[in-house]
């Protein structure tokens, strides 16, 4: 259980921050570092914190997703890539999750030169074709921004995860007013779209802090889990 938990608020906090909201802000930040915290819940059960932290060290940015529920699990992930000109570019991407004494390990190499992404998930390795404009799923929240800051975003994004290279939806729906322990912000509700009938996941996102999620559910048939914003540091408007 708490694998699933930990990894799917790893896959779906990393991928939507920002999405279908051009007009909604009048102030459009350049990417910089920040740091937000959260706590999250399990099927309505407080489970433990998560943080979200985008770094730069000369041409390399740096994204982690980190969370932890006390000493039964731990997972956190990794993205590293270039940034020029408005657009990602994916070097590498790694996962790791850690249940009681059973650890689990992804990883994703980016080779454009050589038209290939290599892939290991535990002991299968995979290699398939690079295509053009490929994020992975921590990068690409950041890729949307960047695009709605400028040209506009996208229909949709191709995505790699260990298996393959695919193609990812969002779809908006309205505004709401999220309180959380760090403030109360207007917010924008966004849904990802899943092809499983009975999941689902929401994103709220407030464009005072360059529309950092503060609040995320997912249902999935009886179980859910939520994060909450409980701090933040970085560009507000």
């Amino acid at each position: 259980m708490a694998k699933n938990v930990l990894k799917t608020i790893a896959m779906t906090t990393g991928i939507a921050s920002t999405l279908l909201f051009t007009g909604f802000s009048s102030q459009a930040f350049a990417m910089s570092p920040f740091q937000a915290s959260y706590q999250f819940n399990y099927n309505g059960k407080n489970m433990g914190s998560a943080t979200r932290t985008l770094s730069k060290s000369g041409n390399t940015w740096t994204y982690v997703f980190a969370a932890k529920a006390g000493a039964i699990a731990s997972a956190s992930e990794t993205s590293r890539f270039g940034f020029n000109a408005g657009k990602i570019n994916s070097n590498s991407f790694s996962r790791t999750s850690k249940i009681l004494v059973h650890n689990n390990t992804m990883n994703i190499n980016f080779n454009p030169s050589a038209k290939t992404i290599n892939t290991k998930k535990d002991d299968k390795a995979r290699s398939f074709a690079w295509k053009a404009g490929v994020l992975d799923e921590l990068n690409a929240e950041l890729q949307i921004r960047e695009d709605l800051k400028g040209v506009g975003m996208k229909s949709s994004y191709l995505i790699a995860d260990a298996k393959e290279v695919e193609s990812r939806q969002f779809v908006k729906q309205g505004s709401e007013k999220v309180k959380t322990s760090y403030g109360t912000f207007d917010t924008v509700k966004v849904v990802m779209k899943h092809d499983k009938p009975g999941r689902d996941t929401t994103f709220w996102l407030a464009p005072k802090l360059d529309y950092l999620p503060v609040k995320v559910t997912h249902q999935d048939g009886k179980s859910s889990y939520g994060l909450l914003l409980t701090g933040y540091k970085g560009p507000t408007n």
